[in-house]
Order: C-alpha cells, then sequence, then structure tokens
C-alpha cells in the first residue's frame, strides 16, 4: 500500500470539494479501489502505486479545469471522465480570439466590438495602452478582464487599480469610516468588474495578500511597480502633473492601461485634464498605443447608444453657432 498527499491550492475548498463534499464522494465512487480522505486542503490518498498514479493525473486535469473556467461540478467531473483531454478543450467558437478569460461559474468573458478586440491585441505588443472614448463602451471592464488573465497565467504577480478620488459633480461632504471607507464609493467600479471574475473567497484572498489592490492616484506617488498590471481608470479626472507622477510609476514587467471619457471631465474649470495632453505628447514613442472609442462600441443598455449620441449632437450644434 502507497500514501500521497495533495496539497489544493484553491481559496475556497468548497469549489474543488463540493458542497457537503459531493465531488469528493463522486470521485469515491469512480476511483473504488482506493482511499479518499479530504482533510482541509490537504487529499490524502491511500492504495496501490498505479491506482494512485491514475487518479493524480485526473486529479491534476480537474485543477486544471477549475484554475480555467473558476467552477467544478459532478457534471464536469463525469464529463472529464467521459471525454478526456476533449472535455474543456473549447469548440471552434470558444477558440475565437474574442474571449478574453472565463470569469465566475464559468461565465464566458469577451471582446465584443471591434475596438475591444484592438485592446486585447494592442496590450500583447505594447506595453502603455491608452483607452480613451464614452461611457459604456467596456475600456475599464476590457482592461480589468485583460490584468486578471494575465495574473492567472503569471505573466504578473500583481494587478494594481488606481483613479482619481474626485467626486463627479457633487459634493459628498463627509463620509464616515477609516481611510477605505471614504474611499470605496469612488472605487466601486473596478470592485464590480472583478466580482463578476474572480470567485468571492479567492477575491477576497487577493485583497488581503496585496495580490490585487485597489488605491486612489494619490497613492501612487514615490512608487515603482514592477511585475505588475496597473490601470489608471477615469483618467479625465487626473491633472497633468498626476498624469505624468502616474505614468513614470512603470517598472520592470509592467504593463499599463489608461481608461478615460474627454466628455466627462470632473475637474473644477481652473484645472485641465491632464489626458489629452499626455495622448499628444506621447504619441508615436514605440510601445505606448492609443485607441479611440465610439459610440457603437457602447455594450450596455441601447439607450446608452442613444443618450451618448444625443449629447454629443448637442455639443456640434454648440460648436457649429459660435463659429457663426
Amino acid at each position: 500500500m502507497t500514501e500521497e498527499i495533495i496539497y489544493i491550492e484553491a481559496k475556497d475548498l468548497v469549489d474543488i470539494y463540493g458542497v457537503n463534499n459531493e465531488n469528493v464522494q463522486l470521485l469515491r465512487r469512480i476511483f473504488p479501489q482506493i482511499k479518499i480522505i479530504a482533510r482541509g486542503n490537504e487529499l490524502r490518498i491511500v492504495g496501490d502505486k498505479e491506482r494512485i498514479d491514475d487518479f493524480s493525473l485526473f486529479f491534476t486535469r480537474l485543477e486544471n479545469y477549475y484554475a480555467k473556467y473558476n467552477k467544478l461540478t459532478t457534471n464536469d467531473i463525469l464529463n472529464l471522465v467521459e471525454n478526456g483531454e476533449k472535455f474543456g478543450n473549447e469548440s471552434s467558437e470558444m477558440n475565437s480570439e474574442d474571449i478574453i478569460l472565463y470569469g465566475r461559474e464559468g461565465r464566458v468573458i469577451r471582446a465584443r466590438t471591434p475596438n475591444q478586440l484592438r485592446l486585447v491585441k494592442s496590450i500583447e505588443t505594447n506595453d502603455m495602452v491608452f483607452a480613451v472614448g464614452p461611457a459604456g463602451t467596456g475600456k475599464t471592464y476590457t482592461a480589468v478582464a485583460l490584468a486578471v488573465r494575465a495574473l492567472k497565467n503569471k505573466e504578473i504577480r500583481r494587478i494594481i487599480l488606481t483613479r482619481p478620488a474626485v467626486e463627479a459633480g457633487e459634493n459628498l461632504g463627509f463620509l464616515p469610516g477609516d481611510l477605505r471607507d471614504k474611499l470605496d464609493p469612488y472605487l466601486q467600479p473596478l470592485y464590480d468588474a472583478l466580482r463578476d471574475m474572480i470567485p468571492p473567497q479567492k477575491l477576497l484572498a487577493y485583497m488581503e495578500d496585496k495580490t490585487i489592490e485597489i488605491a486612489p492616484l494619490a497613492f501612487m506617488r514615490g512608487r515603482t511597480l514592477d511585475n505588475a498590471y496597473v490601470i489608471l481608470d477615469e483618467a479625465q479626472n487626473a491633472t497633468s502633473i498626476q498624469l505624468k507622477m502616474f505614468l513614470t510609476r512603470m517598472g520592470n514587467n509592467a504593463k499599463f492601461f489608461i481608461t478615460g471619457d474627454l466628455t466627462q471631465i470632473d475637474l473644477p474649470r481652473y484645472q485641465r485634464s491632464g489626458l489629452l495632453h499626455a495622448i499628444n505628447l506621447l504619441k508615436g514613442i514605440s510601445g505606448i498605443d492609443v485607441i479611440f472609442m465610439d459610440k457603437s462600441d457602447i455594450v450596455r443598455h441601447k439607450l446608452v447608444n442613444s443618450i451618448v449620441g444625443a449629447y454629443e449632437a448637442e455639443k456640434k450644434e454648440e460648436k457649429s453657432e459660435k463659429i457663426d
């Protein structure tokens, strides 16, 4: 008899073991010749060496499947038994270049417009990408998805998400709580995107050990960001000085993604947005790409497209009146 211990790295063991250990119970039925004991993050296997090797190989495939799709059900296990390596290999549709990653419970997260696909391709060949366009074009969501994919593929060690803490035309006054409580309202869109892509327990663990860090732009000063995927969201609300400070934080093996909407600047009137200045100043530098998105990229409710169009038409009309 041989004994072997398999160590499980999943942040939430229920994802692997199943509710009430239903996945473990199924594995016991599939491999009746060995004894399977689940204790914490250790899976103890007792039996003949050959049978243990068979189980270890199969369990590695289960872990790989879970790492890719963020889910592992009894049906998934049975499909892996029945179809072997074929199960989990995408069809021609799922091999499409527009797929970025698989989110919570196997949800497919893909580039849904030509410009979103351009963002995906651009970050593969450039270390700094600016994505500029109106609300609802998926700038932030695509950037976060690409960051999570890079983390899962071990291309980088951490994700840093930041945005200026600027109120959108409202004075919120005093906010109770500690520093994180005060800043969270400004950073909520980033949390929303992450929750779509990473299981809750794993996301919480990443946040606690700083694998994923969300912080206001002011907290970037003085840092060097190595081995990281760094996203600056709402960059139109950063001044030229702030944007220069942020862009010069780039360290070795880093990817910088800057998103913004030049039609929604919330800075005081006497302050100029640094986003357009940076784009004009840095264009043509090798390794930096700028992608402009428009209302054809809007992936929210169809009315958002119409709303953006109406505001654009009004702005053109105002410019025409000034010329006349």
